[in-house]
């Protein structure tokens, strides 16, 4: 990975922690976000760009945002246009960041050179259970399936001792809140386990 380029799309903690390491590979990392955290840029040699200098000139692509109306299927015909032939896509974020047939029409013309996806848009139900004795209903997960470039995981980024606390603390402290007539918790405050 020495010498690629790759292009982080959302710098939250997520995506600050995934550049981070990415520039302990020797890679020039870019980054878009709609709240470019430059101090931090700075401070670890990354480049904050704009969406069209991310799409052309990175080798990597590795997508780490909510999903919300503006970000839905962000990646699309038009926007895998102007990514770099060849380029690599991976999605930790959300399913729905993906325009799936989208997807699937740029992997059977080369235009994606890979992808990796720990989420997929149509996933409720099918991650976590046994479906080994079923026909695939889903067509285009089983398309996806069929390239030898593509690597599919069962949403893992959620299943770790530490976001599952995490996900229990913020629940329990939430109904708390509502029960004394208070404001829940925003996206960005942390509950630490005591």
């Amino acid at each position: 990975m020495k010498g690629k380029t790759i292009g982080i799309v959302g710098a939250g903690n997520i995506g600050q922690a995934a550049g981070e390491i990415f520039c302990g590979f020797g890679m020039r990392v870019l980054c878009y976000d709609l709240y470019p955290p430059l101090e931090w840029a700075k401070a670890h040699d990354v480049e904050c760009v704009s969406w069209e200098l991310l799409l052309a000139d990175s080798d990597i692509i590795s997508l780490h945002l909510p999903l919300t109306n503006q970000t839905h299927h962000l990646i699309n015909g038009a926007s895998l246009l102007q990514m770099k032939r060849g380029c690599i896509l991976i999605n930790t974020g959300r399913g729905g960041l993906i325009d799936t047939i989208a997807l699937i029409e740029a992997l059977k013309n080369g235009q994606l050179g890979g992808v990796a996806l720990d989420v997929y848009e149509e996933e409720a139900g099918l991650f976590f259970e046994d479906h080994s004795g079923e026909i695939p209903t889903d067509e285009k997960l089983a398309r996806l399936l069929t390239f030898p470039n593509v690597l599919i995981t069962s949403h893992q980024g959620f299943l770790t001792h530490e976001a599952l606390s995490e996900i229990a603390h913020s629940t329990v402290e939430n109904v708390r809140r509502f029960s004394c007539g208070e404001e829940a918790l925003k996206d960005t405050e942390v509950i630490v386990a005591k």
